[in-house]
């Protein structure tokens, strides 16, 4: 029974850790509202009025989520400073908020200043969002002069309950948000080998699911190795055991992709090179039943539920001999002689099966340190010699400093100018529409300028902003219907609601409005200033807020969509070539080079990219052939990192793997690959060049291969495949591009 106890709980354990990585949105949610919920408790206990309760909720909600460095001595810094900072311009807010043109010219130029700040990272950020939202806080509640003692009083508490939550109650080190990132990976790791069993099992209709499953437990896989990649060097005690965690986690990262990869080729009438070219809504490879023995299928099926039982219990301290048998069986798959009799499609599932499972055993070591030994098999042993040697040859390297931006040309001096502009223009239109609540069209336009760097991207987050307010317009007046006069329940409701904003704020922007609006409705009831008037203007308040964000990004200092994605596609066309000529130059038996680096580098400019083309690809575009372009666009860019990072780590196996040596005629091979790249990189950066890219015979014809080279020779299948998929990919790129193709001669 207690056994049994454990495996719900373990299993609940590992749910909440994959759809929630790192905790990080439970975090968030958990301490704000725990701000909150104290210092209302202590102003309740000192009979406040309800003004003050409302002003010193937000500024504790203020207070909690402005904060974003990741150590919590810089925390408590930021903290501290922020405390004068809103006491300011809480004040300032009162003494002004009589005096119309001095306080509408104050107000901009605080926008102005607290967007400037960010150029000076997290903490100038936060102290910019602290002075801007304080400062709103004292119009909503009509701050007055002779009431600052006490709402001065009521912000110091919320902040002091704020640090309490954050430094005692809910803390968050580093070390430990790290820790639940590996937990995280782990289950979702886990999840995705289950997908892969599925697509294993799935006949002709229930294909299209299963390889969904795959697709999205691949991408998700692919988030949370990016998330631990962004706290390995606070959360790990020094540089070379961060880049021990970081080579692990793209090693099972590659070999789970690989393994997914491997099964569909298996289920597919032609080979697979990647999941990603498989678009939502694209109609799934024709399949069929396995081709093998009912044997062979039912010893992949035990193997593949194995390796999800291996990753489950891999961070568990289970070091019985079960697990070691089921350890040594998986890893006797990368020997040829233990594959089972199968077509060859087939034995390379099982062989991918083994690689992850060396993967899982790597990742194992470098979090949990050496394990028992007592019961390795010969296979066993040889890969963890492999993994010890790959360890030794960890090295750190400087990070090369990227020049900066200065001027009008700096992102953030840019945005300020921008968001002062639409400020401006929001408080004149705001205030014809109210003279008490104009500063809504105000705080949105300053939100749409959040984390947009383009004229598109603020249009689709106005455009969300205001769908989601809209929605919760409504749901403020059944809620306001529902509360009625009672206080408590509320500001219960209030504090749910809350929870519910920060919770889904990663996931969804339009829910997050929704939330916040559902909200404000029983905030304004609490205030008794309720009217369905009043949520109506809340939306034209926001349309207009909207309405001026765009016009000041359209016309003041402009940003178009097309000239950001193409800084970013030159940014991912640059980083693409950088890790494909350092991977091939390796594998020539060049220097070893900062592989995994780049390849991270790359992910993280293809991320940006994606997020980017969002304005392009978002279904309410009118522009479909664009829409359709920048999709297989950036499918392909996902074909070409897939490989480009599969290369990348290969060539970092190459002084441990034994069935990997250099071979210098790999450089002169994909060299084409390289330039072709930078052709593409150069006509988009200037669409006059007179750029051609080249194509020609096969990467494995130009290596001088034939059919009598062994599978497993001096350069693998593995690494053909991946050089000659990434030249065909790049090759594809030209005809969206608009890059001329040079045809090889007769």
């Amino acid at each position: 029974m207690r056994a049994a106890g454990r495996s719900v709980r373990a299993r609940l354990r590992d749910r909440v850790a994959a759809s929630d990585p790192g905790l990080l949105r439970l975090t968030a949610g958990l301490r704000t509202v725990g701000a909150i919920a104290l210092t209302l408790a202590v102003l309740a206990l000192l009979r406040a009025d309800v003004h003050l309760l409302v002003a010193a909720a937000m500024a504790a909600m203020v207070a909690t989520f402005a904060i974003r460095e990741k150590q919590l001595g810089a925390q408590a810094v930021t903290l501290a400073l922020g405390l004068p900072v809103a006491l300011a311009s809480v004040s300032l807010g009162a003494v002004l908020n009589a005096r119309l043109y001095a306080g509408d010219v104050f107000f901009v130029v605080l926008i102005f200043c607290a967007v400037y700040g960010r150029r000076f990272g997290d903490r100038g950020t936060a102290l910019g969002l602290i002075g801007f939202q304080v400062y709103f806080l004292s119009l909503f509640v009509g701050a007055e002069v002779s009431a600052l003692p006490t709402l001065c009083g009521a912000i110091t508490l919320a902040f002091c309950s704020s640090a309490l939550l954050r430094f005692a109650v809910v803390p968050a080190t580093p070390a430990g948000v790290l820790l639940r990132l590996r937990l995280a990976f782990r289950a979702r790791l886990a999840q995705l080998v289950s997908a892969q069993l599925d697509l294993l099992d799935a006949g002709a209709e229930e294909m299209d699911k299963a390889l969904d499953a795959v697709r999205e437990g691949t991408a998700a896989l692919h988030e949370t190795a990016m998330m631990i990649q962004a706290r390995l060097e606070e959360g790990t005690p020094d540089e070379s055991a961060a880049r021990l965690v970081q080579r692990r986690i793209a090693d099972a990262e590659i070999a789970a992709e690989r393994l997914g990869l491997l099964l569909l080729t298996a289920r597919s009438a032609e080979r697979a090179d990647t999941l990603t070219l498989h678009l939502p809504g694209a109609p799934a490879p024709s399949v069929g039943q396995l081709a093998v023995p009912d044997e062979a299928t039912a010893t992949l099926r035990r193997d593949l539920q194995a390796l999800r039982a291996l990753v489950l219990r891999a961070g568990s301290g289970d070091t019985g001999t079960a697990l070691a048998h089921v350890r040594n069986r998986l890893l006797g798959y990368r020997d040829e002689e233990n594959l089972p009799s199968a077509p060859a499609a087939v034995q390379d599932v099982f062989r991918g099966i083994g690689e992850a499972a060396r993967s899982v055993l790597g990742l194992r070591i470098a979090l949990d340190g050496p394990q028992d030994e007592s019961d390795d098999t010969p296979a066993t042993a040889r890969s963890r010699e492999e993994l010890d040697a790959e360890d030794a040859a960890i090295d750190s390297a400087e990070e090369p400093s990227e020049e900066e931006e200065t001027g009008l040309r700096r992102p953030t001096t840019r945005a300020a100018v921008q968001v002062a502009v639409g400020s401006a223009l929001a408080i004149v239109g705001g205030e014809l529409l109210s003279t008490q609540r104009w500063y809504w069209a105000v705080l949105t336009c300053w939100i749409v300028f959040l984390n947009t760097a383009s004229t598109g991207e603020i249009l689709v987050k106005g455009y969300r902003r205001l769908l989601g307010t809209v929605f919760g317009v409504v749901a403020g007046i059944v809620l306001a219907g529902l509360v009625g006069k009672h206080t408590v329940t509320a500001f219960a409701l209030v504090l749910v609601l809350i929870f519910a904003m920060f919770y889904v704020a990663p996931l969804s922007y339009t829910l997050m409005s929704f939330f916040v609006t559902a909200m404000l409705g029983l905030l304004y009831t609490l205030l008794h200033t309720y009217s369905l008037d009043v949520l109506v203007l809340r939306v034209e308040e926001t349309a207009l807020g909207a309405a001026c964000g765009v016009i000041a990004a359209a016309l003041v200092l402009p940003v178009r969509t097309d000239r950001r994605t193409n800084e970013l596609l030159g940014t991912v066309l640059e980083r693409l070539a950088e890790v494909t000529e350092a991977a091939v130059g390796q594998l020539s038996g060049g220097p070893a080079d900062e592989l995994l680096d780049k390849a991270r580098d790359l992910d993280q400019a293809l991320a940006d990219l994606r997020a980017a083309t969002q304005p392009l690809t978002h279904p309410v575009t009118p522009l479909r052939a664009r829409r359709h372009t920048a999709r297989y666009v950036v499918a392909l860019l996902e074909t070409c990192a897939y490989h480009a990072r599969t290369l990348a780590a290969t060539a970092e196996l190459l002084p441990t793997h034994p069935s990997i040596a250099a071979d210098p005629r790999l450089r002169g091979a994909a060299g084409r690959t390289v330039r072709n790249i930078e052709t593409i990189a150069a006509r988009v950066a200037d669409e006059h060049a007179a750029a051609r890219i080249e194509t020609g015979p096969s990467i494995a014809s130009l290596l001088g291969s034939d059919a009598g080279t062994p599978r497993y020779g001096r350069i693998t299948d593995r690494v053909l495949r991946h050089l000659e998929r990434l030249d065909e990919a790049v090759t594809g790129l030209a005809r969206p591009l608009g890059v001329p193709v040079t045809e090889p001669r007769a």
